[in-house]
């Protein structure tokens, strides 16, 4: 997959989970402000409680419509096996047992899984400040990484830069 498609694969998943996070907060907002859960007294906090939820989920759109408009604008670098690691590197690490793991370097929204529609295979979407992003900047083909993985570290190399 090339970088392009991936910035398209991440807008589009962002802009679905926008959308989702701008409902959920609507729908919260009206529980909170519902005739039906105006307080008795000073025990009933359901409106209270929906007021926090509408509040964390506006905080999450606002996350999410950053992010959008930061990949939107993100310039991409080209990488070759003489470059160093940095945002948007697209970066495939291989380990014992053929185990092969492919990574975008963005600059939010770390945790994004996106599927490589041509091989099948995931690649996620790290930031510079993850610690495996912190671990690959500045890095080259070739060079050993620990990868931290449950409670323990898994060795690996990077085996590929674009």
């Amino acid at each position: 997959m090339n970088k392009p498609d991936i910035i398209r694969l991440i807008i589009e998943q962002l802009t679905q989970d926008l959308a989702v996070q701008f409902n959920a907060a609507l729908a919260a907002h009206e529980a909170s402000t519902h005739e039906e859960n105006i307080p008795d007294n000073k025990y009933e906090t359901l409106a209270l409680e929906a007021s926090y939820v509408a509040q964390g989920q506006a905080n999450r759109a606002r996350e999410i419509r950053l992010a959008l408009e930061a990949y939107k604008q993100l310039e991409l670098r080209h990488f070759d096996a003489q470059s160093s690691i940095g945002l948007t590197a697209l970066v495939t690490l291989s380990g014992d047992n053929d185990t092969v793991r492919t990574f975008f370097i963005g600059p939010l929204e770390g945790g994004m899984k996106l599927v490589d529609e041509q091989s099948g295979s995931d690649i996620l979407v790290i930031t510079p400040a993850s610690p495996l992003g912190r671990e690959l900047t500045g890095r080259g083909v070739g060079d050993l990484v620990r990868v931290r993985i449950g409670s323990g570290t898994k060795e690996f190399e990077i085996a590929e830069v674009c």
